[in-house]
């Protein structure tokens, strides 16, 4: 048995091991990220092991996808385990004989109360006011008796909630933090069970077995769990198994300070990963959301945040997501790769937005388009969206566009005329920034009150059908000479 592993993370014993244990009822979400990130970050941090448990015994909600989406995600973030995935409903065997080693023992017992009657109980005590508790009554039952039934109707195993105890841990964030059992909700739910030996276990039950059996010393989850950790204390204590440490994380909140939801910003990690953001500095970003190094640093590889991680330094209180932030941090990472990274990166999305067709387009152009955008680039769905689709199909736009300040249509015209002229007596080999920028600037210091943007504004107009858009030298060189002719005559045909 592992459970002689469970010690103090800094006193020198035996191996740490920590679980990151979702449930595929839903998408692979931000809360996920953060929990299954600090389990790894602990384990990596004490030479310890990670392990994955996959907790799918709610049949109900149950998803392949899901669990897909699971194995999927943490893959995508680099986040790979050590052990796993372990499956819950592939250990009913190991559940049962627990189970039945708490119904001998009488701290657990059959009870038939149909869903029905058990809601009803709850509204009325919510009614009147009162905390929602169940105290069975067929814990009185005898236990032969009770399972006599079970060959005519389904039960729920329930934990026999003991009268006026203390129940108390140690939280490594929270520190002491103490329950009695009579505030608890009563006699809490194990299983279902559906015959003598038909055993389905619920959380509470299951994750106490698992964590025992899997000789974790460390469970890392958020706070929403702290009400359920007294629970499975006492079932640990009925088993006379030993208690993991335990620490519950902040949760993340919105700009409001309510909970994080979709009103807020995106939730499921499949969003961030559509819109661009890269696996690194989501991961720093979200490390960051409730922990703190101590220092003013924010970027953080993933074996620098091993290195550095310290439960010590994870707060309390909730921690805000800022779109802001993790848009500036994710920025941080794309203008720290060599444009032959970058353009990895991007293809995909450039492919997605079929601005280019899979295994046909010039490289060396895609490269080109991000040596400029670059600087300004935030996220990898940026390339894909209008601010970059000109360099690859003619803009669409209205001619007012093109209207710089007090200009007429005519004045327009004129103006694109010159930089046509201009531009048709530079040979394609001459075709450069420099050139284009020392030939195109001559001409525009002789515009009206030599307003340069009387020149260059119609032009770059012509050439993207934005107001903002990189300059008008760097797009000319990538467009090439024949293609931005065709714009600027484009643009003279909308004015006539």
């Amino acid at each position: 048995m592992f459970w002689k592993s469970i010690f103090s993370a800094k006193s020198g014993g035996e191996q740490i091991r920590t679980r990151f244990a979702p449930s595929p009822t839903g998408l692979f979400h931000i809360g996920n990220v953060r929990t299954a990130l600090f389990n790894f970050l602990f384990a990596k941090k004490y030479n310890g092991k990670f392990i994955l448990r996959i907790e799918d015994t709610d049949f109900e909600r149950y998803k392949p996808e899901y669990e897909s989406n699971i194995i999927e995600t943490l893959k995508w973030l680099k986040l790979f385990w050590d052990e796993g995935p372990y499956k819950q409903s592939e250990r009913l065997d190991i559940y049962a004989k627990y189970l039945r080693e708490l119904l001998d023992s009488g701290d657990a017992f059959y009870c038939f109360h149909s869903k029905e009657a058990i809601e009803k109980e709850r509204a009325e005590q919510i009614e009147n006011k009162k905390a929602p508790a169940h105290h069975c009554e067929f814990k009185k039952i005898p236990l032969k008796d009770a399972e006599k039934h079970l060959t005519q109707e389904k039960a729920l195993i329930r934990f026999r909630m003991p009268v006026d105890v203390e129940i108390a841990f140690h939280d490594l964030i929270r520190g002491e933090v103490r329950f009695n059992s009579n505030a608890l909700e009563g006699d809490f739910s194990l299983a279902k069970a559906e015959g003598p030996n038909k055993f389905f276990p619920l959380y509470n039950f299951a994750v106490v077995i698992d964590d025992f059996e899997m000789g974790i010393s460390h469970v890392i989850r958020g706070e929403d769990h702290i009400s359920n950790t007294p629970k499975q204390i006492l079932v640990q204590r009925a088993l006379r198994i030993p208690m993991p440490q335990y620490a519950h994380l902040p949760l993340i909140l919105g700009s409001d300070k309510s909970k994080l939801s979709k009103r807020h910003a995106a939730v499921s990690v499949a969003e961030y990963r559509e819109a661009g953001y890269l696996p690194e500095a989501l991961l720093n970003f979200i490390a960051l959301l409730g922990w703190n190094p101590g220092t003013e640093r924010e970027v953080f590889a993933l074996e620098e945040l091993a290195s550095e991680f310290d439960l010590n330094k994870v707060q309390k209180s909730g921690a805000v997501f800022n779109t802001e932030k993790l848009d500036w941090l994710n920025g941080c990472y794309l203008r720290q790769m060599s444009i032959d990274q970058l353009a990895e990166r991007a293809i995909p999305f450039l492919e997605k937005n079929k601005l280019i067709t899979k295994g046909n387009y010039d490289l060396e152009r895609v490269k080109k388009i991000l040596t400029i955008e670059q600087p300004r680039l935030k996220k990898l769905g940026e390339i894909g969206d209008r601010r970059l689709s000109f360099f690859f199909k003619q803009p669409e736009y209205e001619p007012r566009l093109l209207i710089w300040r007090d200009m007429l249509f005519k004045d327009i015209v004129t103006s694109l005329k010159i930089s046509l002229a201009a531009l048709q007596g530079i040979m394609e080999i001459e075709f450069m920034r420099a050139n284009l920028e020392n030939v195109l600037l001559k001409e525009a210091e002789r515009a009206k009150n030599k307003d340069k943007g009387r020149l260059l504004w119609p032009l770059r107009v012509a050439l993207t059908g934005l107001e903002a858009s990189p300059g008008p030298f760097e797009i000319l060189e990538i467009l090439g000479k024949i293609e931005s002719i065709g714009r600027i005559e484009k643009a003279i045909k909308k004015l006539l």
